[in-house]
Order: structure tokens, then sequence, then C-alpha cells
């Protein structure tokens, strides 16, 4: 058995439901990763990967790393042309503290993929609520808003009973003692009084970007059909 039968690309959801295949490349070996890269470069498809961290990427085929626009930060990378970014920005991505902006970027990583413009308010959390008041105006001017927040992960529901547009938290694995790994702050969001707040999984900045995105087309659609 070789390692492309260990995996079926899907080509088709971008046509099924607007979102392009994403490469998670946690729990994948660099030769999978390497071999899922061959097969897209044959159809001169695009990919984002998800997930990739620093050594992994390192471990890829040399032509492989060349063709990356590589980010460790957010540990994601494009393969193939880059789409164009157009805006205005729709979405802001607000992160509570500077340890939440990796996962924040991930979701900036994700919506700029698909093409879409976006906005980062960074370090903005409840122990300063100065620094969210004074820019409020600018996260207001989104209809969407992804809120990514760990420890107490009170943020989300703060902008949830300020702000008009829809909020998307995203709990983060930052903290220690009881919020070490994400749980309190995934608790804390879940069981946040602010109406209409809706939550994805721990660290998972892809994915809510990828519900920003469902919105927006839905919106899209909603307007095209009068």
């Amino acid at each position: 058995m070789s390692v492309s039968d260990e995996f079926t690309l899907d080509f088709a959801r971008a046509e099924r439901i607007g979102l392009e295949e994403a490469v998670f490349c946690a729990g994948k070996s660099a030769a999978q990763i390497d071999a899922i890269l061959a097969a897209a470069a044959e159809r001169e498809a695009r990919f984002l990967l998800t997930r990739l961290d620093a050594d992994k990427h390192a471990a890829l085929q040399a032509a492989h790393r060349a063709a990356l626009d590589y980010c460790p930060v957010s540990r994601t990378a494009v393969f193939g042309a880059a789409r164009p970014v157009e805006g205005p920005a729709r979405i802001a991505v607000v992160a509570a503290g500077t340890s939440d902006v990796p996962v924040a970027r991930e979701a900036l990583r994700t919506l700029a993929y698909q093409g879409c413009a976006a906005t980062l308010v960074a370090d903005v959390g409840v122990a300063g609520l100065w620094r969210l008041t004074r820019r409020l105006d600018e996260i207001r001017a989104h209809p969407v808003v992804i809120c990514v927040a760990g420890m107490d992960a009170a943020l989300p529901s703060v902008l949830g009973g300020l702000i008009a547009g829809a909020v998307i938290g995203v709990p983060t694995s930052v903290g220690y003692g009881v919020a070490e790994g994400g749980r309190t702050a995934l608790d804390a969001m879940l069981a946040s009084c602010a109406p209409g707040l809706a939550v994805v999984n721990i660290d998972n900045g892809y994915g809510a970007a990828c519900a920003a995105l469902r919105l927006l087309h839905t919106a899209e659609r909603l307007r095209a059909a009068g």
C-alpha cells in the first residue's frame, strides 16, 4: 500500500458548500502531506494547510516548502496561487490577549485564503476593559465578530452585550491551573448569558472563520434573491 492510498481529496467541496477543503496536518506524517501536495499540484489545485508545526514543515520536500506561504505563528500554510483579498472588511477577529493571537491568526489566514478581508483587534481583554471600550466603534462596524479568548473567556459575553452583529466565540487553551487546556474557557462561553453567542471548539480559529464565511455567504444569497 502506498501513501497515496491513505487519503481521498475533496476537490468538489467548494462547489457544494462554498468553502474549499483544508488539510489538517496534525497526526499526518510529512510523507503523507508531501503526497497530498503532489496530488494537488497535478490538478493545479490550491490548499490551505492547518496545524502544520515548524518541525513538520521543515521535514517536507524542498520543492513543496518552496511552494508554501507558511506562517509559523498560526501554523498555517497556503499551497498554490494566492487569491486576491477583497474588502471592505466585514469580519473582525478580536483577541482577548496577545497569547490568543496564534488562534486569531489561524482565523485571519483562513479568511484571507478564501479572499475575505478581515480586521484584527488584539489585546482587548476584560482585565483592561478600557482597551476594549476605546475600540468598540471599530468593532461594531463589522457585521460578524470572531472573539478569541482563553482563561475565564469573559470577552465574548461582554461583546455579546455591546454589539449587534453576530459573535462567534473561540475558546483557547491559554491559561494555567483550572484554565489550562481551554475547557474552562469553553464552558464559560457555552454558559454565557449573552443571547445568540455561537461557540466553536477549543483553539478552532479555522472553524470560526468558516462559520463566519457561511454567515456572509448566506446573507449575500438572501440579498441576491431580493
